[in-house]
């Protein structure tokens, strides 16, 4: 293996637990600072959390909704061709054509948008005496699968309530995709639950690094979001994981070791095609 090649095998990727309030030229400033604190480390591909540029709520949505390209999209524009990184822009509430959606615009080194993904599955769920939301009141949906090449790897992209549905992983994982990104905002009642066990589930299912991005949490927000963003390998282990305060959670993606694990356990090809089978409907 040359060195050139055996060197893209190995990146660093950086994930911003951002504390959000509800001015969003502060949110865009820290969220650009700590991008180019990340980029400082070393980190060639960033992720920030959900709703980076607002406060998350349903009440929230319409007031804080920009189009792309817009406010916030351009400063994350900027701070890709600053800094030299994909920052994945976790998601901001988007306004075309008269309706809103909770999109991630995601951009390249050059300053150039790469993709928007707009949240797939809506976060509509009822759980009696802990938590009713219903994105669906304000948000409609998207309708494509989000994948974007870099010189490591190719990253697909989910929000939050996508990473629920193993059929995306599964699809990204066929498209060739090693890394999926998911930026998120679990809450105090699916966080402690589900959270961790989902990234897991979805790495070791697919042989795939997995990174997660939720908000800081906010004790006085009207939604608290669970925090604990994370980075987690092919073998399903956890390898880097914030608290609950904004932080930086590093990871070095090694994709080697990605390779290894496939081929220890090659699950890949072993698939019953003849048995079953998952395939998209809807291309990107």
């Amino acid at each position: 293996m040359s060195a050139l090649v055996k060197s893209m095998s190995k990146f660093r990727l950086a994930v911003i637990q951002l504390h959000v309030t509800k001015v969003k030229a502060d949110n865009l400033s820290r969220a650009r600072g700590l991008v180019k604190e990340a980029a400082r480390e070393g980190a060639k591909i960033v992720v920030l959390p959900e709703c980076f540029n607002s406060p998350y709520g349903s009440s929230f949505f319409p007031e804080y909704a920009e189009k792309i390209p817009g406010e916030s999209s351009q400063v994350l524009s900027e701070v890709a061709k600053e800094n030299r990184v994909f920052p994945v822009g976790g998601s901001l509430p988007e306004e075309d054509t008269g309706k809103l959606y909770n999109t991630c615009p995601v951009f390249g080194p050059d300053g150039g948008l790469l993709l928007k993904h707009r949240k797939i599955h809506l976060f509509d769920i009822d759980v009696p005496g802990k938590i009713r939301f219903q994105e669906s009141e304000t948000l409609s949906p998207g309708s494509s699968l989000s994948v974007f090449e870099t010189p490591y790897c190719k990253v697909g992209v989910g929000i939050c309530y996508d990473m629920r549905f193993a059929e995306l992983a599964q699809l990204y994982t066929k498209k060739g995709c090693q890394l999926l990104v998911y930026p998120g905002a679990f809450n105090m009642t699916t966080g402690p639950a589900h959270w961790e066990l989902l990234q897991r589930a979805r790495a070791l299912d697919n042989q795939v690094y997995v990174a997660t991005a939720s908000p800081a949490r906010d004790e006085a927000a009207s939604y608290v979001a669970w925090g604990h963003s994370s980075v987690v390998n092919p073998w399903g282990e956890v390898l880097s994981k914030a608290g609950s305060e904004e932080a930086i959670v590093y990871a070095d993606i090694d994709l080697e070791y990605l390779a290894d694990v496939r081929q220890q356990i090659p699950i890949n090809t072993q698939r019953r095609a003849d048995l079953y089978t998952v395939k998209a409907v809807q291309e990107e």
